[in-house]
């Protein structure tokens, strides 16, 4: 039997994942705008900082989380989504929160080509800092995510599906969704 569905609540926070083995890019999403922002990129080495990582998880107090799950073009998994997938299991058992993956391809290369394109009008006259990627990327991710999913319950609640819902480009779909609980929704 599935879990309870998350309720939508209109002031409800999001924090997003783009995981990777050297950095962790996070963002904070709100459902009001539908918009994100990147925070502080979180640097691991060879293992999640955990500590960081909860500092953000308590300061910001998200209904959900949303992992960026890393897959070839064709839709099949690459090295990095077993770690990726294993992030998003500790990110559940550790927090007690329900963990959103969704489908990450072209969200670097799109962060690649935003902050290169602020750089080339004026918007970001400082130089890119290391890990920057992974924030922006992340935000992408969370946005992306809002929007086809969070936003499609607030609107009509029978109509979304855990894990039949589109996430990042067309054609891609939400691969997993929990309750606080850890019950698959």
């Amino acid at each position: 039997m599935n879990g309870p569905r998350l309720t939508p609540n209109r002031d409800s926070q999001f924090i997003g994942f783009d995981y990777g083995l050297r950095r962790i890019g996070v963002a904070v999403g709100e459902s009001v705008t539908g918009s994100a922002s990147p925070r502080p990129t979180v640097v691991c080495n060879g293992e999640p900082n955990w500590p960081a990582l909860e500092q953000e998880i308590k300061r910001w107090k998200p209904l959900a989380c949303v992992v960026g799950l890393p897959l070839n073009l064709d839709g099949s998994p690459q090295a990095m989504t077993r770690y990726a997938r294993h992030f998003a299991g500790e990110l559940k058992r550790r927090y007690r929160l329900p963990v959103y993956l969704c489908d990450e391809r072209f969200s670097s290369r799109e962060a690649d080509t935003e902050i290169r394109l602020a750089r080339a009008d004026g918007r970001k006259l400082r130089k890119v800092r290391k890990g920057e990627r992974d924030s922006v990327a992340a935000r992408l991710i969370l946005e992306q995510w809002m929007k086809t999913h969070w936003r499609t319950q607030l609107q009509d609640p029978k109509k979304t599906v855990p894990g039949k819902d589109r996430c990042f480009a067309p054609g891609k779909k939400v691969l997993q969704a929990t309750d606080r609980d850890g019950n698959t929704l």
